[in-house]
């Protein structure tokens, strides 16, 4: 049984609501190739809606056998734990994906699965934990240096990696992008990633006291992209390019009748939104405030990794405290800026309140954040 989090800001960093991996569970890896010159092609919400097709397989599958899902979005790419008696599945799951994702968006997924077994015996460990949204969704938050160890092992080495095979993927059905860029209310969007220099108990209570630096400058509250609802507006009519997205995903549904609920689906809601909240059995207050509590915009693999909606002097102070965290030797961190954030959503049903957003910095914050500390990395002293 998977350890549960209620509350990010006081549990999150509390390795006693984490389960650290036994050696028969495995971390799956699902990785945007080329994202440089995707973002430069302006394919960021391309590669977005990629990376969270693999988190909705994965969720798909772990679930349907009633197991819990620990699954995170990272904007390019997804970390995964999977319980061994999954991993045959899994295995042709991420090959199916990568499969797809070359055949129908010319994006090139690097996919792999860690046994746990080798990070532990590498003293690499691995903990697990579920933030919990509700009985029905949950985002999976991850600390120990097997995490990164293992991202970075099937990206560097082929021993590691799947190679991409036909097959199905049952579980993408819900999956859209239909929502426009939300701009920033506050000044802008900060896309940050902070790592640990530190191993163990003692590199995690570092992280935290960086995170409570964080929060004494500006609440989650006040930062959560999503949570200024009155400046929230639902598409009226969803771009082209993000219909096309979704009419990639097979269905036994024809695609012009696909299009077509598409279109009216959005159109309701924004109608529902315009006359004041409510049209006959759509609530668009209740969707939009909803909204707010199941976007993962804080997270952890490794180390923290959020999205934050800041104002120009919030974000100042926020990069002057995490640069002397840096210069002390406790953490590295990237750090990316946008006017607006992107949402990948999983909406099985929005009026039931069953549904999660997945969020990144507008043009891959997220990748570009880690661009920077990855370059921090290279040239970093040890």
């Amino acid at each position: 049984m998977l350890g549960r989090i209620f509350n990010f800001d006081d549990q999150a960093f509390d390795i006693s609501h984490y389960q650290a991996l036994p050696d028969d569970w495995f971390i799956a890896i699902a990785d945007v190739v080329s994202s440089t010159e995707l973002a430069q092609k302006g394919r960021d919400k391309d590669v977005n809606f990629v990376a969270a097709a693999a988190v909705a397989v994965l969720k798909h599958q772990l679930e349907q056998q009633g197991d819990s899902a620990a699954i995170q979005f990272g904007g390019d790419g997804v970390i995964a734990a999977i319980p061994p008696e999954h991993q045959h599945t899994i295995r042709q799951r991420l090959a199916a994906l990568a499969y797809w994702s070359m055949d129908l968006f010319q994006i090139s997924l690097r996919i792999g699965l860690v046994p746990v077994a080798d990070l532990n015996e590498a003293n690499l460990p691995c903990y697990v934990s579920l933030q919990v949204l509700d009985e029905k969704n949950a985002f999976g938050l991850f600390l120990g240096d097997g995490i990164q160890a293992a991202d970075d092992w099937v990206k560097q080495d082929t021993r590691w990696q799947l190679d991409p095979e036909q097959g199905d993927l049952p579980g993408l059905e819900n999956l859209s992008c239909r929502w426009h860029p939300v701009k920033s209310c506050r000044g802008m969007i900060a896309s940050i990633i902070i790592d640990p220099t530190k191993s163990g108990d003692f590199g995690i209570q570092q992280l935290n006291e960086v995170i409570q630096q964080i929060n004494q400058c500006v609440s989650a509250e006040q930062a959560a992209p999503m949570n200024q609802t009155q400046a929230l507006r639902p598409p009226a009519l969803p771009s082209w390019q993000s219909i096309s997205r979704e009419l990639k995903i097979n269905s036994t549904k024809s695609k012009f009748s696909r299009m077509l609920i598409a279109y009216l689906t959005s159109f309701v809601l924004w109608l529902a939104w315009r006359v004041g909240g409510k049209l006959g059995n759509i609530d668009a207050h209740r969707y939009l405030h909803s909204l707010t509590l199941k976007t993962d915009y804080r997270k952890q693999a490794g180390g923290p990794r959020m999205v934050l909606d800041l104002t120009h002097e919030e974000f100042n102070t926020i990069v002057e405290l995490l640069t002397e965290a840096e210069k002390s030797g406790k953490i590295v961190y990237g750090i990316s800026t946008s006017e607006a954030s992107t949402l990948t959503c999983l909406v099985e049903d929005f009026q039931a309140d069953n549904h999660v957003h997945f969020i990144d910095g507008q043009g891959l914050g997220f990748w570009r954040a880690s661009i920077m500390l990855k370059e921090k990395r290279i040239t970093r002293p040890e």
